[in-house]
């Protein structure tokens, strides 16, 4: 990146892609745990913003919120060059209001919305239907995104044993399903935490590794709820993985990305190399 007003630009600093970037995407959690409004927001990106791309509200907060207060979210980060992404609330439009998903997607577009993510951890819906989603997000003009998940119930932060009670799903469906999504235009697909690395007794990660194989690594922003998750995929995937973090962790990845610092496994072992 450019580093003619990074202070001490004398000191090394991996090589990370310009925005737009399509590769070392960062996406950041808004409102959800933390009630974001616009001066907190703004000193996030004052500081962080060339590191964010993607600002998501979760769980439908945008909802709760004045409409005033979710446009000046949206135009402040439009101002930094960071798009802005619905969650994936879409679950709870099919559920409650079935007739309104239409309105949902212009509604989100009319306010300013880039990215429509498009869920059904909690959902038993045909692959057929969801397909059909991302094909109108796209015939709205705006970004379709996709979740995929290994996991009936993941997205709510179920608890460990009530995951459990519920069937795992075949790695090799959710990795047909991406490819169905790309294909009628998607602009990334999420991949879901839970059953991966987050509420498991274990990691799965044969599953990250075959997601990222089969889907293209370059396609897929993985949710990395924790930092010994993100550290995991840094140190795997390398600094340029796409990423889902919560917006208190956006510091520590980007060291971690930068190779500016690190964990005892990953302090002074991530790198870059441009060719040049």
């Amino acid at each position: 990146m450019a580093d003619s007003d990074r202070a001490f630009d004398f000191l090394h600093h991996n090589d990370r892609p310009e925005k737009p970037r399509d590769r070392g995407i960062t996406e950041i959690r808004g409102p959800y745990y933390d009630p974001m409004g616009p001066r907190e927001l703004r000193d996030i990106l004052e500081t962080m913003g060339r590191y964010v791309d993607i600002y998501k509200f979760s769980g439908g907060s945008f909802a709760l919120m004045p409409e005033d207060a979710v446009r000046e979210l949206i135009d402040t980060c439009h101002e930094f060059d960071v798009e802005v992404s619905t969650g994936g609330f879409i679950e709870n439009v099919l559920v409650r209001d079935h007739d309104q998903v239409e309105a949902y997607v212009e509604e989100a577009g009319e306010l300013g919305f880039d990215i429509v993510e498009i869920s059904s951890g909690f959902l038993a819906i045909d692959v057929d239907d969801m397909v059909a989603l991302t094909e109108l997000v796209a015939e709205k003009g705006l970004k379709a995104k996709p979740e995929i998940n290994i996991q009936f119930g993941a997205g709510g932060a179920s608890s460990v044993e009530e995951l459990e009670s519920e069937e795992a799903i075949d790695p090799a469906s959710a990795v047909a399903e991406a490819e169905r999504h790309l294909d009628a235009g998607a602009y990334k697909i999420m991949v879901e935490s839970e059953g991966i690395t987050e509420r498991v007794r274990e990691w799965r990660t044969d599953v990250a590794f075959e997601i990222a194989n089969e889907v293209g690594i370059e396609n897929c922003v993985f949710e990395a709820a924790d930092p010994p998750v993100f550290e995991w995929y840094v140190k795997n995937f390398g600094p340029n993985v796409n990423l889902f973090v919560d917006n208190s962790q956006i510091v520590e990845l980007e060291c971690m990305r930068s190779g500016l610092w690190g964990k005892k496994s990953s302090w002074g072992r991530t790198v870059t190399y441009n060719g040049e």
